[in-house]
């Protein structure tokens, strides 16, 4: 019996979102406690998953923040390190007209990418069912050792892995790397959720259908792979099934977490399900039920502690068309 659900590795930061102006009209910024992989885990302790998280903050207010954030959404933080030198990673948001969004990282460090494989909790990856990353925990050399003696720990006591790039160009030395990485990461895990964009960079090609077969062509260990398309939906990939399933069109606010609120609905998915039976017509509902909640979660600024219960997801599959 494994003691987790999911187990996430990765950066905790906090995502500075505009709101507003002040009466001097100067831009006011809220401190939305965020990154990629707790993301992932907040939708999934919404789905009542058991979860864990390993990664690193530092020891200042907003390292507070975060810990406190994690303690109140349920992610157990025994895999949580505290660096008493180097700041919390921040993330400065700036939201187009369009609910998308650009990065400004204050990350030169940042504590997220100091953590080393002699951190590691011990046991903990080992407890998962699922073991899930991305690649900013791969950017710089010891967080990279790090994230790569798990997946060692994951693939000897025979936990799945999931992978997401959410690929961040202003925070690579080079594309050439996140490209290699963004590989690595592929390489190694049994479900991987991957944006068109993303897509699009790693293969080449426009078409990311084309792009799809590529990959999993390239890396045939992927069992299932999970393809997002902003507001027009996701593809699944299982065997020799594809599904695919629209948006929803919701009063979008911000887009931040949307396609981890997904990845969560996902996992939280194949946990309850055998992923080697899945049939058409349940790819076609995970897609259903991930592209509400994904959809939900941008009516909220931030994203870890704006992910939707499930009623509300349920809601919205069940408003009549229109609505």
């Amino acid at each position: 019996m494994k003691q987790f659900d999911v187990v996430a590795m990765g950066e905790l930061l906090i995502d500075f979102t505009e709101n507003g102006t002040s009466s001097q009209g100067n831009p006011l910024l809220e401190a939305n406690p965020g990154g990629a992989p707790c993301n992932v885990l907040a939708m999934l302790a919404k789905l009542g998953k058991s979860t864990a998280f390993i990664g690193k903050v530092g020891s200042d207010q907003f390292g507070s923040q975060l810990k406190d954030t994690l303690r109140a959404v349920g992610i157990d933080m025994r895999g949580l390190v505290t660096d008493p030198v180097v700041h919390t990673t921040l993330a400065f948001v700036h939201t187009l007209p369009d609910g998308d969004r650009d990065f400004s990282f204050y990350r030169a460090p940042g504590a997220d990418m100091m953590l080393t494989a002699q951190e590691l909790a011990p046991g903990l990856v080992e407890q998962a069912k699922i073991f899930h990353f991305g690649t900013l925990s791969m950017t710089h050399d010891g967080v990279r050792a790090a994230t790569l003696c798990a997946l060692d720990r994951a693939r000897e006591a025979g936990v799945k892995v999931s992978f997401d790039p959410n690929l961040r160009p202003p925070l690579w030395s080079s594309m050439e790397l996140a490209k290699e990485c963004m590989g690595l990461g592929m390489s190694r895990c049994d479900y991987l959720k991957i944006a068109d964009n993303e897509v699009r960079f790693f293969t080449g090609t426009e078409d990311c259908e084309e792009g799809v077969r590529l990959i999993r062509e390239r890396y045939p260990n992927i069992s299932v792979l999970f393809l997002t398309l902003g507001p027009d939906g996701s593809r699944a990939y299982c065997r020799g099934l594809r599904a695919e399933q629209p948006g929803f069109v919701v009063g979008t606010v911000d887009t931040c977490g949307a396609g981890d609120t997904f990845c969560g609905c996902a996992l939280g998915y194949l946990l309850d399900h055998d992923p080697d039976q899945l049939t058409q017509s349940q790819l076609e509902e995970l897609l259903r039920f991930a592209n509400a909640a994904a959809a939900l979660v941008t009516t909220k600024k931030g994203a870890i502690r704006s992910m939707p219960e499930r009623w509300q997801i349920d809601a919205l599959l069940n408003a009549p068309a229109g609505h």
